[in-house]
């Protein structure tokens, strides 16, 4: 399947931008599933300093905000070729050890919660486990749009109830991680049924399977991912893995928008 995808990002500041950074991980990498045949960045209001490839091998473009800048525009766009893998995404290539990926951070901590939720898997097999625990959190964590605040744990989430799929990638990880399962986040982008025009990224995990090596769990949904769903960037939790973040004087108050199309050629 060739998919083709627009995500622009776009600032407003109130006051003038005295200096800013940003790092952008909205650039998808070519793999076994997925070949990219196109993809720029296109910056006003800012310029492309210089891109690398992060300890988790995820592309990193590094942005200068212009001074004076009252508003920055960042446009990402290109098209795949998508194949099926039946979520497999294989080996594990570093350069980062596979033990990191058993590594507990604030988002994905393992609490009364994450114990009590990996108590209920009851299978025997790998594939089977990782696929149970993946039905008991959609069980016991409703997905809610807007339901969950940006900074919250797996903990917070199992608490509450609800949450996105931002909050169930982070509890799949802290209980695939309790089971002895080397696991990381992964962002991406999904192309929907029913609609082109989204408003954030998707979010869902990998857990490292022994004879297969990582193999995706979009706990949201209930499936592994198929030729829909392209994979940009992965890490430990959410941080690591975000479209954009970094550091600025001046321009406090800012506003933000997001569009992202996503649709099949």
């Amino acid at each position: 399947m060739r998919l083709s995808i627009s995500h622009t990002t776009r600032y407003q500041f109130p006051e003038p931008v005295s200096f800013g950074l940003q790092q952008l991980r909205k650039t998808p990498k070519t793999s076994h599933q997925q070949n990219v045949v196109d993809w720029a960045t296109d910056v006003t209001g800012g310029k492309k300093e210089l891109s690398f490839q992060d300890h988790h091998n995820n592309v990193v473009e590094l942005l200068s905000i212009d001074a004076g800048a009252q508003e920055l525009t960042i446009t990402s766009s290109g098209t795949l070729d998508i194949s099926e893998s039946h979520g497999i995404v294989g080996p594990h290539p570093g350069p980062a050890p596979l033990w990191l990926y058993l590594s507990s951070t604030a988002q994905t901590k393992q609490g009364q919660g994450v114990a009590g939720l990996v108590r209920q898997v009851d299978a025997e097999s790998d594939l089977d486990q990782l696929h149970a625990l993946s039905a008991v959190i959609r069980d016991e964590v409703e997905y809610q749009l807007a339901a969950s605040e940006p900074n919250w744990s797996a903990e917070d989430a199992i608490t509450a109830g609800k949450g996105v799929c931002q909050d169930h990638t982070h509890i799949f990880l802290a209980g695939a991680r309790r089971m002895g399962y080397p696991a990381r986040y992964v962002s991406g982008y999904l192309m929907l049924n029913d609609s082109i025009r989204q408003e954030a990224m998707h979010a869902w995990a990998e857990a490292h399977v022994d004879g297969l090596g990582w193999v995706g769990f979009d706990i949201s949904n209930g499936i592994s991912p198929d030729t829909r769903y392209v994979r940009v960037a992965t890490g430990l939790d959410y941080a690591d893995a975000a479209p954009v973040t970094g550091t600025r004087i001046g321009g406090a108050g800012e506003s933000l928008s997001v569009e992202i199309e996503v649709a099949q050629q």
